[in-house]
């Protein structure tokens, strides 16, 4: 099986060696695992990419690349100039920290795999939710470590990918504990915490320049039965299958009848 991995937390993060290991494992003896990642943090560019000027690609080791541009930028210079053939899987994270809930949609992590379901390939983000339980252990991203690999032999084998049109990509989250508190996995909606918003905060540097510096909302608060942030909260992985379509067909209806 041959690999794609990138992330948005930058090529020398933690949570990419991580990924790296996973996929190795994945892969098999006669795998390949790449890794096409940004040269430093794209955290928070959801599916940007560099559509006005050129991005600059290094080669770091054998299959092994740092693109200066977004997570998006990385899938498309790994498909479309890095690569020998397509790969079977993209795997983008893992992410420090989770992409639950409104995460989602600024989410860089989220946008590789977006991507990539995008140019047809099977695509998984992957992201540990970090609190009080897990924050301070050895490794705070023991949960994926320990249930990823398995986890993704099954989404290989039984998970839907196909349809027509948009194709259907997925949002794992681990949720913040340790490994042996992990109680299973759930299939997940995506949740609204609703007063987790991202704001600014307003900051006056030494030269009296005013900045502004963006500032998310609490992790912790709860949010739906049956949504990625309730089952993380309570201890369970979550995978919530996602496609691009952004049309809100409820609302579609409705305007069908007005205009009909």
């Amino acid at each position: 099986m041959r690999i794609l991995i990138t992330n948005d937390d930058g090529i020398y993060a933690p949570g990419l060696a991580v990924l790296h290991e996973m996929a190795i494992e994945l892969s098999g003896a006669d795998g390949e695992v790449w890794i096409v990642a940004p040269a430093f943090e794209q955290s928070g560019v959801a599916h940007a990419i560099s559509y006005t000027h050129p991005t600059m690609i290094s080669e770091f080791g054998p299959r092994r690349y740092a693109v200066e541009g977004s997570p998006a930028d990385c899938v498309l210079a790994a498909l479309h100039h890095v690569l020998p053939d397509a790969p079977d899987l993209i795997l983008s994270g893992v992410n420090r920290g989770n992409n639950a809930g409104e995460n989602a949609v600024y989410s860089g992590t989220l946008g590789g795999a977006l991507e990539g379901a995008l140019q047809g390939v099977h695509s998984v983000a992957l992201s540990q939710y970090f609190g009080p339980c897990n924050a301070k252990l050895d490794n705070p991203f023991e949960s994926a470590v320990t249930h990823g690999v398995a986890l993704l032999r099954c989404m290989l084998s039984e998970a839907p990918w196909g349809g027509e049109g948009y194709k259907i990509f997925y949002n794992v989250n681990f949720p913040p504990c340790a490994s042996e508190d992990v109680k299973g996995v759930q299939a997940t909606s995506q949740g609204y915490r609703g007063p987790a918003r991202f704001s600014v905060v307003p900051h006056h540097s030494p030269s009296g320049r005013l900045f502004l510096w963006a500032k998310g909302g609490v992790q912790a608060d709860p949010a739906e039965p049956g949504s990625d942030v309730a089952a993380n909260l309570a201890g369970y992985i979550s995978v919530t299958p996602m496609r691009a379509d952004l049309t809100d067909f409820e609302a579609l209806k409705t305007l069908n009848s007005i205009w009909s």
